[in-house]
């Protein structure tokens, strides 16, 4: 097995979206290529309803797909196709946009007026850009967890995780999502595909990625494969981690344990242009997008 070294450790940025939705962005709309295929992620979490609740109005999508995975409160959708839900607390909606739809998402808190939640972009090939839209609505008691020998705990969204499979299916990138806890003070090794994009996102606690590049003032021993090393380098809240390629994640948990989404998709190594939220192949599929908007043919009967 090989291990992956860390190409960068970043922090997620404040940023305003929707009618005025506070949230942190990890990536987006710079460097698509870098995390391709997948093109934005944002965490969403607050305590102040105020700062969410206004939440996403109607807007279009056309041309990607979109990950929501709600672990707080309330996330309630509709759009242009007559589908309604809601989303509760640990369950995930993974939305095709596809030829196009128009949609809304209007976060709610929980008893305590806490909402927390992640949403990722994940581009769609230039052959399936304009397929039609489909929702897979999943509870959270459908999503599979397996709880290792030593306390690790991995909730499967999608793709195929030490023998079981995550029930969201028939995606175009295929990738591999999981919700990983680790307990403290534990070393874990977790497969991938050694050439997809692969990115850790630390969101409780904190851990140590082997190689990591960014200094945070903690030291961990460790001893991996019966080599002791030092590492300086703790990722805590909020810290994205981008990896090279390997066929393996090897995380050490601090002494508080850390909890982290590992993402993993094949790149698509196509041309990506991209307003707002359409992501298309060429600027002129881009200008016909917005044509549509402006005559009213951007939803498309699917029966055509």
């Amino acid at each position: 097995m090989t291990f992956r070294p860390v190409k960068s450790e970043t922090l997620a940025e404040a940023t305003l979206e929707g009618a005025g939705v506070h949230l942190y962005r990890a990536f987006g709309f710079h460097k698509p290529r870098e995390f391709d295929p997948f093109l934005l992620f944002d965490d969403f979490r607050n305590d102040d309803p105020a700062k969410f609740e206004k939440g996403f109005p109607w807007h279009p999508h056309r041309g990607i797909e979109t990950i929501t995975y709600v672990l707080d409160g309330e996330v309630e959708h509709g759009d242009s196709l007559g589908n309604r839900g809601v989303l509760g607390a640990g369950s995930v909606q993974w939305m095709t946009a596809g030829s196009g739809i128009m949609h809304q998402e209007m976060p709610r808190g929980n008893a305590q007026g806490q909402m927390h939640g992640f949403q990722l972009w994940a581009n769609l090939p230039s052959s399936l850009k304009m397929t039609d839209p489909r929702y897979q609505d999943i509870q959270g008691s459908d999503i599979p967890v397996i709880i290792d020998d030593d306390g690790t705990a991995v909730k499967i969204v999608t793709g195929n995780f030490w023998g079981k499979r995550g029930p969201v299916d028939g995606i175009a990138a295929d990738p591999l999502y999981l919700d990983v806890s680790v307990p403290p003070n534990t070393t874990k090794r977790l497969p991938v595909e050694t050439y997809a994009n692969t990115f850790a996102y630390v969101f409780a606690g904190a851990g140590t990625f082997r190689d990591a590049s960014t200094p945070y003032g903690v030291r961990v021993e460790k001893e991996i494969a019966g080599e002791e090393i030092n590492i300086r380098d703790m990722s805590g809240n909020r810290t994205l981690v981008n990896f090279d390629t390997g066929d393996e994640v090897v995380v050490r948990s601090g002494p508080e344990g850390v909890r982290f989404l590992l993402i993993s998709g094949q790149p698509i190594k196509e041309p990506v242009a991209w307003h707002g939220p359409i992501v298309m192949n060429t600027r002129a599929e881009l200008q016909q997008a917005m044509q549509d908007l402006n005559n009213g043919t951007f939803i498309r009967d699917q029966r055509d």
